[in-house]
């Protein structure tokens, strides 16, 4: 899409066009667009419409109802936060005295709304000119206009001297084609220009990618790992006066009407206790195990590992937590199919969900090569103990 397209979108006729769009989205696209076309609506005009519509509905799950009003790209709506992300992190903003915020790298705007509507004055830069205006159109859909607007241009050349904080989310894919970037240096805004930011505003927040290795990790600076209903979403460093504790691992669970927050923190260099396998085993949420909290959370569980390379706990007693999953170990044995498919054929597993960590067996192909049947379910956890390839079967434990 490009301005002149998305000026079009703004005029009455566009916006009938996107209502004529939402009502039609989510089905076949020929008869969408067909439908569109029958309405009298131009084709340049349907199919930005029709992208606009489709998009709204997959954001929903991202961002709610709020995105109905939305206008998105689908690079802007694949790298922004998730609501529930983004309202925490405004409100802990907010709590550590943030009045003013540059959000260098605003994409389409979903940190800074966040940030507005905790009343946080918030100044945008995003480079692309389209990101630029559909960030400025999402605050105006938003009533938050006058509390977050946007300029076109160079965040590397934002006065972060008019601002009391800065959050920056740099582009991590290729413009143009959508690629993930994987090397911090190519980021736009480049590495060392984000991490520089500490150093100039007290309180700096930035996104990074969940699988930031730890060594880029600035000095002094805390970083949190976020997990949403067990998906690992986003990782975040907090710098200067913002940073609390050196790891954290955030874990969120949506439930009607309510969230349930838990975190855990530490030092992120403790080493838990290595054993046989016990009677219960904890799969951590992928959050602690990023942010190499599995020490932590062992000692909280009285657990051990099993293989000091594979973060699955092992403990004698099952302990509600909301940082693991727990499961009840019936048997460990080592990895043989001939043994692995007898044991199964034996009490009658006709359904098994496959977990791994250090093995590298394709889940979906063993399952094949099972043969299963029965009507009986259970869990295979497929690992090492001691470097040896094994599998463990599992039952649920803590109902």
């Amino acid at each position: 899409m490009d301005l002149e397209q998305f000026a079009a979108l703004r005029t009455p006729e566009g916006s009938a066009a996107l209502d004529a769009a939402a009502r039609v989205a989510g089905g076949d696209p020929l008869t969408a667009a067909a439908a569109l076309r029958t309405a009298g609506v131009p084709a340049g005009l349907a199919a930005a419409a029709l992208t606009q519509a489709e998009l709204r509905r997959r954001a929903v799950g991202k961002f709610g109802p709020a995105a109905r009003g939305m206008f998105l790209t689908r690079a802007g709506l694949e790298q922004a936060t998730r609501g529930v992300v983004a309202r925490r992190r405004a409100e802990r903003l907010r709590t550590a005295g943030v009045a003013t915020l540059a959000d260098l790298g605003c994409g389409l705007g979903a940190d800074a709304l966040a940030a507005a509507r905790a009343g946080i004055r918030v100044y945008g830069v995003e480079a692309d000119p389209v990101t630029a205006a559909m960030a400025a159109a999402n605050a105006e859909a938003a009533g938050l206009a006058d509390r977050f607007t946007v300029e076109c241009g160079d965040a590397t050349a934002f006065d972060v001297s008019r601002v009391d904080g800065v959050f920056c989310d740099p582009a991590r894919r290729k413009a143009g084609t959508g690629r993930r970037i994987f090397d911090p240096n190519a980021y736009s805004p480049p590495w060392d220009f984000v991490t520089g930011l500490a150093e100039r505003v007290p309180r700096t927040v930035v996104k990074v990618a969940p699988g930031l290795d730890h060594a880029l990790i600035p000095a002094g600076a805390e970083a949190e790992w976020v997990s949403v209903d067990g998906d690992l979403v986003e990782a975040a460093l907090w710098c200067g006066a913002l940073a609390g504790v050196p790891r954290r691992a955030t874990v969120l669970r949506e439930r009607p009407g309510h969230l349930d927050a838990h975190q855990l923190t530490g030092s992120g260099d403790a080493e838990a206790p290595v054993d046989r396998p016990r009677r219960f085993l904890y799969d951590p949420d992928p959050a602690v195990v990023r942010a190499h909290l599995v020490a932590e959370l062992a000692g909280d569980l009285d657990a051990t590992l099993a293989d000091p390379s594979i973060a699955y706990l092992y403990g004698d007693e099952a302990r509600p937590t909301p940082f693991a999953r727990c499961l009840e170990v019936t048997d460990v044995l080592p990895f043989s199919l001939k043994r692995l498919r007898a044991l199964l054929r034996e009490r009658r597993v006709g359904r098994v969900e496959i977990l791994k960590r250090g093995s590298a067996l394709e889940p979906e192909k063993l399952r094949r090569d099972l043969k299963l049947a029965g009507d009986a379910a259970a869990s295979l956890v497929l690992t090492r103990v001691a470097g040896a390839p094994t599998v463990l079967l599992c039952r649920p434990a803590l109902g």
